[in-house]
């Protein structure tokens, strides 16, 4: 009888281990698949982090070029004014140098006139007038007179050569300035157009980065749809592994106690009639005894960690900042700081250095998994981190809205657990 059950034993053992062999490798390849997925999703966050990076420069580069391209119109606009006022200037020089040649040529005429006359009259000479004077002083008069009128006559020609040689000139500069204008007019038309297409060409950048970004967030939400698919799976698997367990375990022991049972049987049937109701009691006795051994190794759970003194040291530090401002690029606990601002700063008052990236901090440390998470330790859901508190709550820099603040530890799909202590 004792062989039959042991073989039984045997051959039911047996028969479980490829069951129990190829379970072990369905969770093992669900736990990879979920490693290998959220390899994946990291991989495209940092794509989002650097594509919304790009994005902020080239935004940054959009408005500085803008910027440039309004003063360069503003500074056309001021050159088509002075342009214009050099035509009028030009015009009205114009109108000066045709003046000044008509008096020129009046002026000319009029002399000619005059020396005709006095050609047709004879020119006196200054015996005829000292004749013809009545008196020295008549003759110096006219002497002097006929002297002032030729030069009177060549002082106006020569001043209105002068003026109409003078209003050449000014047109001429007139025309040289705005010839320069012009010059430098078209160059910043040329800078002006060149900045446009650069401005066209950054804004097609940007809207390549969106299209790009969209794509990038969208494989993200299909990642962590997987992970939180994948995790379900790897539960359900676990829970299924550990209810097979249990009820291998409970199949064990009936095994063993209808083992034992037949044995007290077969014991009793070869003992002698005077003694099968000790031997009853006996066996009773024994069975609740085995009984009461059974339960009381299946009451007992083994206590799970609280974690290291100096992790609860940090989570009970970074609590002391709930209520304090969310800045973007901040590291200040009291200003306001961001959330691997505040990550960094809390564990550099314990003189440990985090990179400063929440995506950066998500790669350093040592990972474990959620399941033994310990305070202290930082959670990375993807462009975001928190510090683990313990009872399933974190701590984190989370919005301008809401700031330093507690939150569920599981508000968002967990990618991993870093450990710094």
């Amino acid at each position: 009888m004792n062989k039959r059950v042991v073989c039984f034993l045997t051959a039911f053992l047996v028969g479980l281990c490829p069951v129990l062999q190829v379970w072990a490798t369905t969770i093992s390849d669900a736990k990879q698949q979920k490693k290998e997925t959220e390899a994946k999703l990291s991989d495209v966050q940092e794509d989002i982090d650097n594509l919304e990076e790009g994005i902020e420069e080239t935004e940054a580069e959009i408005e500085e070029i803008d910027g440039q391209l309004v003063v360069l119109l503003m500074t056309v606009e001021i050159l088509k004014s002075d342009i214009a006022e050099k035509e009028v200037a030009i015009r009205q020089a114009e109108q000066d140098y045709e003046a000044a040649l008509a008096k020129e040529q009046a002026q000319h005429e009029a002399m000619k006139r005059r020396i005709k006359f006095m050609y047709e009259k004879g020119d006196p000479t200054y015996a005829e007038l000292f004749l013809q004077s009545q008196s020295m002083a008549d003759l110096l008069n006219k002497v002097d007179y006929t002297e002032k009128l030729y030069d009177y006559d060549r002082r106006l020609l020569l001043e209105y050569q002068y003026t109409k040689q003078e209003v050449m000139e000014a047109k001429m500069t007139l025309e040289e300035e705005k010839a320069e204008i012009e010059e430098v007019e078209e160059d910043l038309e040329q800078q002006s157009a060149e900045l446009q297409n650069l401005l066209d060409e950054k804004r097609r950048r940007v809207e390549n980065f969106d299209s790009q970004l969209n794509a990038a967030r969208n494989k993200a939400k299909e990642y962590q749809n997987q992970i939180r698919e994948q995790a379900a799976v790897i539960k359900q698997l676990e829970a299924e592994e550990a209810a097979r367990k249990k009820a291998e375990a409970e199949a064990k022991r009936r095994a063993e106690e209808e083992a034992l049972r037949k044995k007290e049987e077969e014991r009793r049937r070869k003992e002698s009639d005077e003694s099968d109701d000790d031997a009853s009691i006996e066996v009773d006795d024994r069975s609740d005894d085995s009984a009461g051994e059974s339960a009381s190794g299946s009451s007992g759970s083994p206590v799970s960690s609280e974690g290291s003194a100096k992790g609860r040291e940090i989570a009970e530090y970074a609590c002391q900042f709930v209520g304090n401002p969310y800045v973007a690029g901040g590291t200040s606990l009291t200003s306001g700081c961001d959330c691997s601002g505040f990550t960094g700063a809390v564990y550099s008052h314990f003189g440990i250095s985090l990179p400063r990236s929440s995506y950066a901090q998500s790669t350093a440390g040592k990972e474990v998994g959620v399941s033994d998470m310990q305070p202290g330790d930082i959670l990375y859901y993807g462009g975001h981190v928190g510090i683990y508190i313990g009872n399933g709550m974190i701590v984190h820099a989370s919005t301008s809205a809401t700031g330093i603040k507690y939150s569920s530890a599981y508000y968002r799909t967990i990618i991993t657990v870093r450990r710094f202590v």
